[in-house]
């Protein structure tokens, strides 16, 4: 006689099977499709994750290649941490799992609002690894780390669960699907979320996407295996992380404008965010006009013709019929080009074509370059400059370079001896390149790096320097005034350190054969070689000799 099975007390979990398992509600196959399409999901939410600290930390901080090396190490380590940690959950591995994913939705969701936040609201632009927003790269780089790292342990332990297989098989499984979903994240984020909802929205909507596939897999396939209580706990920790997200969403125009307006100021007028680079615009009416490209200010309205004098009219001393400029999509070099009389043709090439876009239309911008757009003889081309150096072109009288600083990843490929060595098969036999070679008092390694490269592409060099306040000191050393007032500013390129240091710039006339001394002021000459320094070897492609 069978007797009567007595209920289980509430919160109890059901019985086991003979194998110690509670049944699944699916058959073991597809548990099995369900289990690996989770990791799928979670994998590219995790990447995902990666590249956005990666991005922001290069957009935010700079020196991309530092960012990335300081993100993935720390990454890669904590995941180590995070696989050691994860022994101790493997006999609860469908809870543990469950929280894992739970608060690697809520700590990577929230990973970008919490860095741009501390960035714009603490003033951090740069410096030393001491700022504040570098700590909490390298905090958030370490948690999202260790989190990634508990996920392929409890999950070897789950896909058990369902069917027992081969370790090596099991392993083989779960990182195939690990790997095609990195992939699918790895290639999501720069064509699909970046361009599309950027970097905050993006985010947010992986960490939802991330809290719903670990939630779902446990609550859905492994529910049996979790108490009432823990599974009425872990319904609720999902549910108020996709909360803080959507609320998160929903509020992510409001932030970025307090945001901006903590970086920039009141007086925000363009901020738009292009398939190259973020572009955000400041005054124009009642204060002079300000235009910054990732963060960094690239033309201030108080400097900006000194500036764009100092480069462009030693080298237009000579024949110019045909000019062209490298960069300087803001048209502003442009106009003291065709300032000149004889000037036939001008060719701006720049890679971002929203800058063009707003130099054209942009009333106050416009207005400011002189509307050299409207001129027939100027001429766009939206390209990288040293791939359409590559290609076969006319030799030109000028070449102007007005790129952005050497310091910046991004550009250093465009101050490299192979650079100027194109540069030097556009020239016309006595043409003269002009080049913006960044600060002689803050950064004269560089500049004088940027001098030795063009020497090693064959071409001829006079450095001088322009700028207010005390010239450069002999040996390479600022005076101590100027080098508080500018930090690491250097002319247009400089990042914000909340005031607007005068300008300082060195410049570079070079030309296949020696130009002529006499073209620059004499003062402005010595002024640049009291800093000169020796020693210095080129900077190449592949070895690239920058970096602050």
């Amino acid at each position: 006689m069978i007797e009567p099975r007595t209920p289980l007390p509430s919160g109890v979990p059901p019985a086991r099977s003979e194998e110690g398992r509670a049944p699944l509600p699916v058959t073991p196959g597809t548990g099995r499709f369900l289990v690996l399409a989770g990791v799928f999901l979670c994998a590219a939410c995790g990447l995902v994750y990666e590249l956005e600290l990666v991005a922001l930390a290069s957009y935010l901080i700079g020196d991309s290649v530092t960012q990335a090396s300081v993100v993935l190490s720390v990454m890669v380590f904590a995941m180590g941490i995070g696989s050691l940690a994860a022994k101790r959950l493997r006999m609860r591995a469908a809870a543990g799992f469950g929280a894992v994913e739970a608060a690697l939705a809520l700590v990577g969701g929230c990973s970008a609002m919490a860095l741009y936040a501390a960035f714009a609201w603490t003033g951090d632009w740069g410096g030393s690894w001491a700022g504040g927003s570098r700590y909490l790269l390298v905090g958030f780089s370490l948690a999202i780390g260790v989190l990634i790292g508990a996920e392929v342990p409890l999950l070897m332990v789950l896909i058990q669960r369902i069917r027992r297989q081969d370790p090596g098989g099991a392993v083989a499984d779960l990182f195939a699907a690990d790997y095609v979903g990195a992939l699918v994240g790895g290639l999501a984020f720069p064509f699909l979320l970046l361009p599309m909802l950027g970097q905050l929205t993006g985010a947010l909507l992986t960490g939802a996407v991330n809290a719903l596939a670990g939630g779902a897999l446990v609550l859905g396939l492994f529910r049996r295996d979790l108490t009432r209580r823990g599974r009425w706990t872990l319904l609720v920790a999902n549910l108020l992380v996709l909360g803080l997200l959507a609320s998160a969403a929903a509020l992510v125009d409001d932030f970025e404008r307090a945001a901006r307006q903590a970086m920039y100021g009141n007086d925000v007028r363009v901020a738009v965010q292009t398939g190259a680079q973020e572009i955000v615009l400041t005054g124009g009416k009642h204060a002079p006009l300000d235009l910054f490209l990732d963060g960094r200010l690239r033309v201030s309205g108080r400097d900006e013709r000194r500036y764009h004098e100092g480069l462009v009219r030693p080298a237009m001393d000579g024949p110019h019929a045909r000019v062209l400029v490298l960069g300087g999509g803001d048209g502003l070099a442009a106009r003291e080009v065709l300032r000149f009389p004889g000037v036939r043709r001008v060719d701006i090439v720049d890679i971002d074509p929203g800058v063009v876009r707003l130099a054209r239309n942009d009333p106050a911008l416009s207005a400011l370059n002189g509307h050299v757009y409207g001129d027939p003889r100027v001429r766009t081309t939206t390209a990288d400059a040293f791939r359409w150096l590559r290609g076969p072109h006319t030799p030109y009288d000028v070449v102007v370079s007005d790129l952005p600083d050497p310091g910046i990843t991004a550009s250093t490929k465009l101050y490299s001896q192979e650079f100027y060595g194109l540069v030097a098969r556009v020239l016309a036999p006595d043409g003269r390149l002009a080049v913006h070679a960044g600060s002689l008092s803050s950064r004269p390694r560089v500049f004088w790096t940027v001098e030795t490269t063009l020497r090693a592409a064959g071409l001829g060099t006079v450095p001088y320097w322009v700028g207010t306040g005390a010239p450069p000191a002999p040996g390479g050393r600022g005076h101590g005034a100027w080098d508080r007032l500018t930090g690491i500013a250097d002319g247009p390129d400089r990042t914000l350190d909340g005031t607007r240091a005068p300008g300082d710039w060195g410049f570079l006339l070079a030309g296949l054969r020696p130009p002529l001394a006499e073209v620059v002021p004499w003062e402005q000459e010595r002024a640049a070689e009291r800093s000169r320094m020796t020693g210095l070897a080129p900077s190449t492609l592949v070895h690239p000799r920058y970096a602050d």
